[in-house]
């Protein structure tokens, strides 16, 4: 008896290893050396990492093709068109903007911001007669506070999260930022508490601090003006081109509307927008620009405007581009919405849904997102500690019930909200629907006889290349169409056919769509 080993098939040959970690040759046989876990697995500091990473804190510095608001100042207004702009450089500009617009908190007297944007020289400033800096020297960093807050990371005023702030800082980056994307950057200050001035200048992306520079000061009005000169090599830029100073002068306007009390000079010129309402004149202005060229005479769409307490004020018109919305958080512009639009929105909706129901009934059923899609929303408000999906602080994502306070929209307001144009689109846009699905019905697929309709008895030709000179005998009831079929004997059944009615017709003059 032959051996059972010999009929089980040989083992298969294991497959070589490849250790990635070792020496291996290359292409001439030569061992290439493997490369140290030093070389592998680096570390960076935080100023090294924000500059190699940037897109993690600023948005991307790579120039972007976008439709957004920005101000025109031919026309005077802010249109939305099409712009290239760097995200991150936007983002710089606008901790700086808001930080200013903070101090307002801080400091109810404070009465003007000034706003300087110099494309040839390539500097941006930020001045605030906001209470000052405090120019002290902390007891536990051994740093002046100047210093520290614009020159340290992760430092900031707003970590107690017990105490309610409604301010746009939040995480402690903000100005070092706009420091660290900087070829130059310094900021003055003047505390009458201390009756000091305080300047400090950093450079090479904040890799350099100069000594700060501190003198008595005699005057009785506090300041703090940042200035700074974006590195434009960073951003793929070589100047602060014309859609950028678009862009950033349209965040000036935001502004003069969001932060009451005061007033906004930009470029030594003070801007015309006194109120939350003026600024929304501006976008419509820009809006109907278009229709304005082609009907002189086009109506300007109605604005309804109400400040529902002190940290809420709502603007609503008619929109023909969908939703829109502008919405604005402690005067950061939140330009992709979040819970404080839905807040806002849904409350209309809601209202305004019931209204429709009552003034259509048995007629085409209405969702909310369609009702929505007719309204332009803006809002103007002050939340306390906000939270945001990203440090670029374009969408809110703070709970509805943690706001701090609510904003109830008045009876009257909805009533005016009604009356502005919104309802009257909403019906055109039923009326239009509920014509499309008639339409639909009756001009549907031709076949080339109708089946399934219980007594019909249709024309021989009907359906054929002759259906159009065939006629259809409607009859009251089944006696009557017993008679018809009769009379058919005579003419023939090519050309005609009969079927019964049950009932009356329907006078669809007063009928709704439904019955219909």
């Amino acid at each position: 008896m032959e051996d059972f080993d010999t009929y089980l098939p040989s083992p298969p040959k294991k497959k070589k290893e490849i250790n990635t970690n070792s020496p291996s040759k290359n292409a001439g046989g030569k061992k290439r050396k493997r490369l140290s876990v030093e070389r592998i697995y680096t570390k960076k500091t935080q100023l090294e990492h924000i500059l190699l990473r940037p897109d993690t804190y600023i948005g991307s510095v790579e120039p972007n093709k976008q439709n957004m608001f920005v101000y025109d100042d031919i026309l005077e207004a802010i249109v939305n068109r099409e712009i290239t702009y760097v995200p991150g450089l936007f983002k710089i500009f606008d901790e700086i903007l808001v930080n200013a617009a903070d101090n307002k908190q801080r400091d109810p007297a404070m009465s003007t911001i000034k706003i300087e944007i110099n494309p040839e020289k390539n500097f941006i400033s930020v001045w605030n007669d906001g209470r000052g800096i405090p120019i002290e020297m902390h007891k536990e960093h051994q740093v002046y506070v100047p210093t520290m807050i614009f020159g340290q990371l992760l430092t900031s005023s707003n970590y107690n999260d017990d105490e309610k702030k409604v301010t746009g800082g939040r995480n402690g980056y903000g100005a070092k930022l706009c420091n660290i994307f900087s070829k130059k950057f310094s900021v003055e200050t003047a505390c009458l508490e201390n009756k000091k001035r305080f300047k400090q200048v950093w450079t090479n992306n904040m890799g350099k601090a100069a000594e700060p520079v501190i003198k008595e000061f005699t005057s009785n009005k506090e300041y703090t003006c940042i200035t700074f000169q974006p590195d434009l090599e960073k951003f793929k830029m070589e100047t602060l081109d014309r859609d950028t100073v678009a862009l950033l002068t349209r965040r000036a306007y935001d502004i003069a509307a969001s932060v009451r009390g005061v007033s906004v000079i930009l470029n030594g010129k003070k801007l015309k927008v006194k109120t939350f309402k003026d600024y929304v004149q501006l976008c419509l202005k820009g809006a109907t620009k278009d229709k304005e060229e082609d009907d002189e005479e086009e109506k300007k769409p109605t604005v309804v405007h109400e400040v529902v307490n002190n940290r809420w004020e709502v603007c609503v018109t008619v929109s023909d581009k969908g939703f829109q919305q502008a919405s604005f958080v402690n005067s950061i512009a939140t330009t992709k919405g979040g819970t404080h639009v839905n807040y806002v929105t849904d409350q209309i909706v809601d209202k305004l849904m019931t209204v429709i129901k009552k003034k259509n009934k048995g007629g085409l059923a209405i969702k909310p997102f369609q009702i929505k899609s007719h309204l332009w929303v803006f809002i103007n408000c002050l939340i306390e500690n906000p939270a945001f999906d990203s440090q670029t602080k374009e969408n809110m994502t703070l709970r509805a019930k943690d706001f701090g306070s609510k904003c109830e929209l008045s009876d009257k307001f909805i009533k005016a909200v009604q009356n502005s144009g919104v309802m009257e689109n909403v019906m055109n846009w039923m009326r239009f629907k509920e014509k499309a699905q008639l339409n639909k019905k009756c001009s549907g697929s031709k076949h080339s006889k109708i089946r399934g309709i219980p007594k019909l008895d249709d024309a021989n030709d009907a359906g054929g290349k002759n259906s159009r000179h065939c006629t259809l005998i409607l009859t009251e009831g089944d006696s009557a169409k017993t008679l018809a079929i009769s009379g058919l004997s005579i003419v023939g059944r090519d050309r005609y056919g009969v079927f019964p009615l049950r009932g009356k017709l329907l006078n669809v003059r007063e009928a709704s769509h439904k019955q219909v």
